[in-house]
């Protein structure tokens, strides 16, 4: 979507190095080779041409990956093809350097932090802003430091470090912040480990996060024949390291003792529901979470580095020597082609396919939501575990009562062999085939191959003449669909809107636009549209399912997008009330274009997560705040709302939302908003994009 953008602004090439990365696009099913197989039918397979159809194609519409392949050469941008690696591994192995900055279209982009990098995730818009060669701005964040001290043990991995923070500081916790971390025990830590932290932060909504520079850092470098960049950093550590006694000036400070932190397991639904180890078992009793574990997934952006594998497949092999089998299926990913390769040269990828596991493409997969699950219907109660960083409702499966809980690679090839919840292998023990007692010893691996194996070469360049490159969009293609310019803001606009959906408790950018068999149609505005805000929570009653809503016109209970478009075709002007922190999770930018597409004018929620909220403002839609949030209690969804003063929306300058009850009652409750002088052109051009062409 966002290359469709950046087409759409006219320009020959683009103002910054850009990469495109494919690794949404694979399902999981049935392993690499077949799930790639199936993926390159799905979205056809990019050619080794780009000025022409090829014959054996001339007569099917261009799909996803032949788009984004010529795109990529006509506008100078690096491609890195289906299988080639998830986007933040192929940053960190490729990109990230200290001292630098990178914008993604991702919200793990902070991943770049293991690295002494900047990672900063934003929506399509923020990225085509910055490709235009337009300022890329941000409100400045808060920093908090957080120490570490003293030195991981036993079970106890870096994951455990965000999985502590997520449950110390919530989902919302980060907003508005960066993570700064330093102290002694930062040190201990590997490159990859490193980034498993700065990768999750997004979890508790923060900014970003970054570790200053360190020898693990230089050995990473020199691994990915980077030493050049090493060197560069060792006469410049002043610039990468912070100054002795800076600690006073963070806005807020927390300290971890790596000594003594517990392995932690967060979850179900939600990644910052933590729990320790110690206390997990209990708290399971003490739950109604199907005590039995399903499926166990060992990969993602997050933790599938060499060192990541290397400690799992320890584990088992300590359980294939003890006669023992997985109780369950086991996915395993490695992070990139050059990953994989090197993992399969060690051995690695043997001891988890003797054992039964199923080895997934190199691409996000289950994490993701691109997961063709068949082993468990819809609607059955079951636990999965992974090494993932998210577990919201649906979030793998599509399945709303798949419980899933996230931990470390190292505890999921555990609970893999126990197949319970309850199992702890610091003090429990399996029984073998053989009638003896087995216990798992934690891993201890070396953080970095000798050196990595390159693998299939799966980067396209850009080309030096992209002149004669075409980019073409079938109009009968339902994966692409050219994007039209939406209508600039109409006076009056924001008055007498009704209600499409009051939205109840969390509402993720999975709720508002689910992934999973909809990923195909997200360089397709109009298809995907008709998954707005079906995996959303009404607060009407208990009798209305998700994704459900009350017609305001015909008094029925419908799908929320067939709502949308009824009410858009009638010319009713609408808006969404939300919750705490709507729009947390993805950057996913459809769940901005959604709403807008389908006739939306505004969401007012209790409060907003960084990145939904921006991506709201850029295509042209209202994006406020109750200023006393218990006013969103008393809203009903067949109450008429009126914005006034958006007519005349000015930095600073709150507005007042007026509540018309249908018996006449009215009330008032005051809105803020957060758009500056430079953002209100957004609304009235009718997006961020309109805005810049009419400047030009």
């Amino acid at each position: 979507m966002a290359m469709l953008q950046f087409i759409s602004a006219g320009l020959p090439t683009t103002a910054l190095p850009t990469s495109i990365h494919s690794d949404h696009l694979i399902v999981a099913e049935n392993g690499a080779i077949a799930d790639l197989a199936s993926a390159k039918q799905d979205y056809s397979e990019v050619v080794l041409s780009f000025g022409e159809v090829t014959e054996a194609r001339a007569d099917r519409e261009v799909q996803v990956y032949h788009f984004l392949g010529s795109a990529s050469q006509k506008y100078g941008i690096g491609f890195w093809k289906p299988g080639s690696g998830i986007i933040h591994t192929i940053i960190l192995e490729n990109y990230a350097f200290p001292g630098g900055l990178i914008i993604g279209t991702d919200s793990h982009t902070p991943n770049a932090g293991g690295m002494g990098m900047l990672g900063i995730g934003v929506g399509g818009a923020d990225a085509v802003d910055a490709m235009t060669g337009l300022p890329w701005e941000l409100q400045c964040p808060k920093v908090i430091g957080v120490k570490l001290t003293g030195q991981l043990g036993g079970w106890t991995s870096t994951k455990d470090i965000i999985l502590y923070l997520a449950g110390l500081l919530t989902v919302s916790g980060g907003k508005g912040r960066v993570l700064e971390f330093f102290g002694p025990g930062a040190a201990t830590l590997g490159a990859t480990a490193m980034a498993t932290v700065c990768n999750m932060s997004a979890e508790i909504g923060s900014t970003s996060c970054i570790f200053p520079y360190s020898d693990a850092m230089g050995r990473y470098l020199a691994a990915t024949d980077r030493n050049y960049i090493a060197t560069a950093a060792q006469e410049n550590l002043n610039l990468l390291q912070a100054d002795e006694g800076s600690e006073i000036h963070y806005d807020d400070m927390i300290e971890i003792n790596l000594s003594t932190l517990e392995p932690h397991i967060n979850g179900p639904f939600t990644p910052d529901l933590s729990h320790t180890l110690s206390s997990f078992a209990t708290d399971v009793e003490q739950s109604s979470w199907p005590k039995g574990i399903s499926h166990a997934m060992i990969g993602s952006c997050t933790n599938a580095s060499f060192e990541d594998l290397s400690k799992a497949a320890m584990l088992f092999r300590e359980a294939r020597d003890a006669g023992l089998k997985p109780k369950m299926p086991v996915f395993i990913t490695a992070g990139s082609e050059k990953i994989r390769a090197t993992v399969e040269r060690e051995g690695i990828m043997q001891d988890f396919e003797s054992a039964g596991a199923v080895i997934l493409s190199n691409s996000c997969g289950p994490c993701v939501g691109q997961w063709n699950r068949k082993e468990v219907t819809k609607g059955t109660p079951n636990s999965v575990v992974s090494s993932y960083n998210r577990n919201f409702v649906g979030r793998h499966d599509g399945n709303p009562e798949t419980h899933s809980f996230v931990t470390s690679p190292e505890l999921v090839a555990t609970f893999a062999f126990a197949g319970s919840l309850q199992y702890n292998p610091a003090k429990d023990k399996i029984p073998t085939q053989n009638g003896k007692q087995f216990m798992f010893s934690p891993p201890h691996v070396e953080e970095l191959p000798t050196h990595f194996e390159d693998g299939t070469a799966l980067y396209q360049a850009p080309p030096r003449n992209s002149k004669d490159i075409n980019v073409q969009v079938s109009p009968t293609s339902n994966n692409l669909q050219l994007l039209k310019p939406f209508e600039p803001w109409q006076e009056s606009r924001a008055g007498d809107l009704s209600i499409l959906i009051k939205v109840k408790g969390k509402c993720t950018t999975d709720h508002i636009s689910p992934a999973g068999p909809w990923y195909k149609y997200r360089g397709h505005l109009e298809n995907i549209s008709n998954n707005l805000l079906t995996g959303a929570e009404s607060d009407i009653g208990s009798e209305i399912l998700r994704g459900e809503t009350l017609n305001l016109v015909t008094n029925t209970v419908a799908v929320v997008p067939e709502v949308a478009k009824s009410y858009r075709d009638a010319g009713i002007r609408w808006c969404i009330v939300g919750d705490w922190n709507y729009g947390e999770g993805s950057s996913r930018e459809h769940a901005a274009l959604e709403p807008r597409y389908l006739g939306g004018v505004a969401v007012i929620a209790r409060s907003f997560a960084r990145i939904h909220e921006t991506n709201l403002k850029k295509q042209g839609m209202l994006a406020l705040t109750f200023a006393d949030p218990a006013k969103y209690d008393g809203i009903n969804i067949n109450d008429k709302l009126d914005v006034i003063g958006a007519d005349e929306l000015k930095p600073g300058k709150n507005l007042i939302l007026q509540v018309r009850r249908p018996d006449g009652e009215r009330w008032e409750a005051e809105l803020i908003h957060t758009y500056h002088e430079g953002q209100i052109p957004w609304l009235k051009h009718g997006s961020a994009l309109n805005s810049i062409k009419a400047s030009r």
